[in-house]
């Protein structure tokens, strides 16, 4: 499985690392030695909200080429959402298997086109936001619509991460990683 984290100016941080630390263990801890991944940013550096740099392997790779993409939330999605250049790149990832993101990047997804007729989640303070790109925004901390999963606010990128776990690998690798982690994660 090749999966495409998208990092962007303004995220936040936990966002992009609570969904990748579960998902890459599925190749790290041995139960999915085929999961790769690249870090896919429009930018050859990107800085969180808070002055943490992040550096990008693939500087605006087509996304249709991926199985996953990952988006992240934060400050960022609110410029971003206005930005043609960027929700036409994300577009590019519309024949995929699955999309999925985390707090605000839901936005993301929405103003792509990719959440008309489902359910999705977001933080809270941007369920009003959200809900001109879905069908009914909900409170739930992750949200699987098949090939679009969202997450609620910044922690439950973990709980998006492990989620995805289950899904690609089953309950039982889930857990192996959850344990692993040592997080008190519970399936919904």
């Amino acid at each position: 499985m090749n999966t495409a984290f998208i990092i962007f100016n303004q995220m936040t941080a936990l966002d992009f690392i609570g969904v990748y630390d579960p998902l890459t263990r599925l190749k790290s801890m041995g139960f999915m030695p085929e999961f790769t991944w690249d870090i896919c940013s429009l930018s050859a550096g990107v800085t969180d909200d808070k002055g943490l740099n992040f550096t990008p392997t693939k500087i605006g790779p087509s996304l249709e080429v991926y199985d996953l993409v990952v988006v992240p939330g934060g400050f960022g999605t609110r410029t971003l959402v206005h930005d043609d250049s960027f929700i036409g790149w994300l577009r590019t990832a519309a024949g995929n298997s699955l999309k999925i993101s985390v707090c605000t990047g839901s936005l993301l997804l929405g103003k792509a086109g990719f959440l008309r007729g489902k359910k999705a989640t977001t933080h809270p303070s941007a369920y009003h936001e959200l809900s001109m790109y879905c069908e009914i925004v909900v409170e739930e901390r992750v949200v699987d619509e098949g090939e679009v999963v969202t997450a609620r606010g910044v922690t439950a990128a973990i709980d998006l991460g492990l989620h995805m776990v289950g899904r690609l690998a089953g309950d039982e690798v889930r857990e192996r990683i959850r344990q692993q982690m040592d997080y008190p994660y519970r399936a919904s």
